[in-house]
């Protein structure tokens, strides 16, 4: 496979909701340009990118996919994401190898709750933005319309590329014809946006247009650059099951999707210092992982790293920061779904793959002086199930498995929750469950689920000042003694914990202040009112006194526990719930069912919109705590239509009335443990 110059790599990620045809795509998309000798086909079970068991069984994208193609002389990576909201992690990480996002959307269903969240999100990091309206074949549609609604959502600066034509079998690109015959809009009007819109970004080409000396081909020039900047989002047509569009597409790629050297330029952040990576192949090596997969059969991990500087040969030594002694790549390949093929190097603007090394997503890898680059912003797993090996001596393994699922996945996290309790975090039930699956058939391991206990937090909204706490025992050898006086104040929310040692002179010995630290902090995991982590609050240590004989650590970190909890109940204990934002997703006639059940939960409305297909978008903050059995009620109340999304929010402090319950049953189970 033949190394190239950094301009003629494109790197795209297909992102959307679930079902707009992203991965029907790329499958057209290979085989048009001679990748594949057939074309792979989602519900026969044939494509090359949903390779996987699941995919197959499921018909949809579960992971991010790599494939390449040639055309044109250029060499193009592209990466097939999912579109469940579940999924998002692989395709929000996916960002990360690309210059350019091609959100599609499917022309029956519109745009659609992830549309919306893939197009944020690619914005954010600053990618270049195409959209892609495609199932043009399809009955019942209404494409003037959706192309408003387009520009409505996303903005003016979203034009058609080019226009559907002879009842959607061809396009016609309306970058090159003044004129011509289309299904609807018209092809003059569009070729003229699209032209003002691209030599918008440029005064001196600006000034060439409108004195009429502008020539087609710098107008061709400046495209790329206009949609890197975020002034161009063109929206390009194509029926990916029927080869309508896909030529276009393909050529629109050279002069119209960003390259690594006209498109989003990474920053290498090490320290204070910031340097702008310049993406060359000259320069010292510089990737960054951006997906992992681990092979079921060989369990061989391997790594997708986006090349940015440099040339990566398979003698090299790669390191990431804080890393003394460098790892060999071994061989550099390049992904085709499934399989892999060997590369002579990896170089700048190129995606790579590398196995059976033990790095992570978003680690940056260097040959000489590495940093960090800013991954995308990943949304807060907020969906958990608690759960409990059904084999006694599974514990360690299951550890294991969930370890591998995080590695591959932003978006999914194992931990400890309250009460020791393993607890798994995801987007959604979908993904929870689908990940048990996976564990129980690839490892054999199996476990029970349960709702989790909330993860609650306790604070104090009130100070507590001279809070005076003795710890004194006296046993047949040496005793124990130890006196602190605190004072305890609120923090601002999110700030955490402040220890501050205030105390002039010698009231406790310098070597025994960092042991009521230590013995605060173990209190504030443990908690006070209802048994829940505390934070956002600082203690201040101001007084004390030690013993000449029975002072020790032991005995001021066991005070530090005692003065925390008599301060903390002084100074208006408060408990903090999860707050999430919510996305709903109904039937329109559903609307008002939706918006009385979310306020029975305590939810605020946030906004509403309507979307294609007589469906609404209802947007609502709600505690977490009054969701333990969404999906069930509004697959209830929507006969199985409705689905919905939610992400963390923030804290706030829960009601008085529900608090109240909470400490109770805190009680009841604490003097039930105690017998």
């Amino acid at each position: 496979m033949a190394l190239l110059e950094v301009d003629r790599y494109r790197n795209i990620a297909l992102v959307g909701h679930g079902g707009s045809g992203k991965t029907s795509l790329a499958e057209a998309l290979l085989f048009k340009a001679g990748t594949t000798n057939r074309l792979g086909n989602v519900p026969e079970k044939t494509s090359i990118l949903d390779y996987s068991d699941e995919e197959k069984e499921k018909l949809s994208s579960l992971d991010s996919a790599l494939c390449y193609l040639t055309h044109k002389g250029m060499h193009v990576n592209i990466i097939d994401t999912p579109g469940t909201p579940a999924f998002c992690g692989p395709g929000i990480a996916a960002m990360a190898g690309v210059e350019c996002a091609v959100v599609v959307i499917s022309a029956s269903a519109g745009i659609q709750v992830n549309t919306r969240k893939m197009m944020e999100r690619a914005r954010e990091y600053g990618l270049g933005v195409w959209i892609v309206v495609n199932h043009i074949d399809a009955s019942n549609i209404d494409l003037p319309a959706l192309v408003a609604q387009i520009q409505e959502t996303f903005g003016s600066q979203c034009v058609p590329a080019n226009l559907p034509a002879s009842g959607g079998k061809e396009v016609v690109d309306c970058f090159v014809n003044e004129s011509g015959e289309a299904d609807f809009s018209d092809v003059g009007k569009a070729h003229t946006a699209l032209i003002e819109t691209v030599v918008g970004t440029d005064e001196e080409l600006m000034e060439k247009y409108l004195g009429g000396e502008m020539s087609d081909q710098e107008a061709r020039d400046a495209a790329a650059k206009a949609v890197a900047q975020s002034e161009l989002v063109p929206i390009l047509f194509t029926n990916s099951r029927g080869d309508v569009g896909i030529t276009e597409f393909l050529d629109a790629l050279e002069f119209m999707c960003p390259s690594p050297v006209t498109g989003k330029r990474r920053t290498l952040v090490d320290g204070e210092a910031e340097r702008e990576i310049e993406p060359t192949q000259d320069g010292p090596f510089i990737g960054q992982v951006f997906k992992i997969t681990t092979d079921p059969r060989s369990n061989i991990k391997y790594l997708a790293i986006r090349v940015h500087s440099g040339k990566l040969a398979s003698d090299m030594a790669l390191k990431i920061v804080g890393m003394t002694k460098g790892a060999r790549p071994g061989q550099v390949m390049r992904s085709l779904g499934a399989e892999h093929g060997e590369l002579e190097a990896g170089v700048a603007g190129d995606i790579i793959t590398l196995a059976k090394l033990d790095f992570d997503i978003g680690d940056v890898l260097f040959s000489e002086k590495g940093g960090t680059i800013a991954m995308p912003t990943f949304p807060q797993p907020m969906f958990s199930l608690a759960l409990q090996s059904k084999a006694r001596g599974d514990e360690d393994k299951i550890g294991g498995a969930l370890k591998r699922f995080m590695e591959e996945d932003p978006c999914f996290k194992s931990e400890r929750g309250t009460g020791g309790e393993l607890v798994v975090r995801g987007m959604g039930e979908m993904q929870l469950r689908t990940y048990l699956a996976r564990m129980a058939k690839q490892y054999k391991l199996e476990v029970d689920t349960k709702a989790p206990k909330i993860p609650y937090r306790e604070t104090i909204t009130g100070s507590a000042r001279n809070i005076e706490y003795t710890h004194k025992k006296q046993t047949g050898g040496a005793g124990q003694f130890a006196r602190v006086i605190i004072n305890m104040l609120p923090a601002e929310r999110g700030e955490g914990y402040e220890f501050i040692d205030k105390i002039f002179g010698g009231a406790i010995d310098q070597g025994y202040r960092p042991s009521v630290d230590k013995g605060v902090r173990a209190q504030m995991v443990e908690g006070v009112l209802a048994g829940y982590p505390v934070t956002d609050l600082k203690v201040e240590l101001i007084d004390g006194k030690t013993h000449p004989v029975d002072s020790k650590d032991i005995a001021f970190q066991i005070a530090g526990r005692g003065v925390f909890k008599v301060a903390f109940m002084k100074a208006k204990p408060v408990l903090l719930e999860p707050i999430v934002n919510v996305e709903v997703t109904v039937p329109a006639d559903n609307v008002g069912d939706i918006q009385g059940d979310l306020a029975s939960r305590r939810g605020r409305p946030q906004g509403q919109d309507m979307l294609p297909g007589h469906m609404a978008l209802i947007r609502a903050v709600v505690p977490l705590a009054e969701l333990s059995d969404y999906n069930s009620r509004i697959s209830s109340i929507t006969g199985g239509e409705g689905s919905y999304s939610m992400e963390f929010s923030h804290y706030e402090i829960v009601p008085a009335n529900v608090q109240q319950q909470i400490v109770d049953q805190h009680k009841k189970e604490h003097e039930a443990a105690a017998g």
